[in-house]
């Protein structure tokens, strides 16, 4: 995409009305942070690279071997499938997944009724079918409320099942008074929790508070969820080794695609010929990062981060340097 200013754009930029120019305001935005680290990027990896990605197909294989050979019926599987999705790489997985929450779904009924007495298997059971697109109703929660149909005090000392629940509550609807009330408990009791726990455990309560799964940045909640996991004492070697190359290998994606983006608006001067407007290109890439993480949406993410960066542009056009006589027109319909 070679974008060109083109020459009639001048008067907008420059003029010999020293009137207007005495109206126009005075912005001055501080420079990209970034500066120009992104040019710098080393593109003589492809040995490396090779070597990695032929690692990462094989791990890949083998995480796919797992989680085949978990039965579908064990309490295991939510787990693992739970684990594979907050660590990133649930994109490469998504038919094997599929398949398997649509046979726990199709058997919830009945399987709802084995672990009737476990919070964290019946939130976490709940939440990723919800997050799937499967309707499970909030009154599997029901069981876990005392005679006065509040949620049992019991439950205090169950700080697995409080995250759960916690997090369940995020995928609640319009009108799902059980789920209200599961927020509105689980948020008390964990925000009382974080004192009397070790510091790991504290930042891990703190960060769910802060930032629930369903409204977390996936490859943010991935590097995140990655030194929780490497601590876990259930957790699968071979799963975390996946993830760790997977998240290694896309970051040097991204740097490679910013680093081309980062050279296509070096070459339009902006810098120059619109020094009141934002150089914030990294802020829109992180943007189109949130809608296209996967690596095959490569395009896709950085034609966005192109199109946010020149909207960016447009904004302070219209914000800072255009005058009210000049904006009035885009403002009629």
């Amino acid at each position: 995409m070679n974008t060109q200013i083109p020459a009639s754009a001048a008067p907008l930029i420059s003029t010999k009305n020293a009137g207007i120019e005495d109206a126009r305001r005075s912005v001055k935005f501080h420079s990209s942070v970034w500066g120009d680290y992104f040019l710098a990027y080393n593109s003589h990896l492809t040995d490396v690279l090779t070597h990695e990605e032929k690692e990462h197909q094989r791990l890949k294989e083998e995480v796919k071997k797992l989680l085949e050979a978990v039965p579908d019926d064990s309490l295991h599987k939510l787990d693992i499938i739970d684990a594979i999705q907050r660590l990133g790489v649930g994109h490469y997985f998504e038919t094997e997944i599929e398949k398997s929450l649509r046979y726990i779904y199709d058997t919830c009924h009945e399987s709802c009724g084995k672990q009737e007495s476990n919070l964290h298997i019946t939130a976490l059971r709940f939440r990723l079918l919800r997050q799937q697109g499967h309707y499970v109703s909030c009154d599997i929660f029901n069981k876990f409320k005392d005679r006065q149909g509040k949620f049992d005090e019991s439950l205090i000392s169950n700080l697995q099942g409080l995250l759960s629940l916690y997090e369940a509550a995020q995928f609640r609807a319009f009108g799902e008074e059980t789920l209200e009330e599961a927020l509105k408990y689980t948020v008390t009791q964990l925000d009382s929790v974080v004192f009397h726990v070790s510091d790991s455990v504290s930042a891990q309560v703190r960060e769910a508070l802060e930032f629930p799964i369903h409204k977390t940045m996936t490859r943010l909640g991935a590097r995140k969820f990655l030194s929780i996991y490497q601590e876990d004492e259930t957790r699968n070697d071979k799963l975390l080794d996946f993830a760790r190359l997977d998240f290694n290998l896309l970051q040097k994606m991204y740097q490679k695609e910013l680093y081309e983006i980062t050279r296509w608006w070096k070459a339009l001067e902006f810098e120059n010929k619109l020094p009141f407007a934002r150089d914030r290109l990294v802020e829109c890439y992180s943007w189109a990062l949130g809608v296209y993480y996967e690596p095959q949406y490569s395009h896709g993410r950085k034609m966005l981060a192109k199109v946010v960066a020149m909207i960016s542009v447009i904004d302070d056009i219209y914000d800072v340097y255009g005058t009210l006589d000049e904006l009035t027109p885009l403002g009629c319909n």
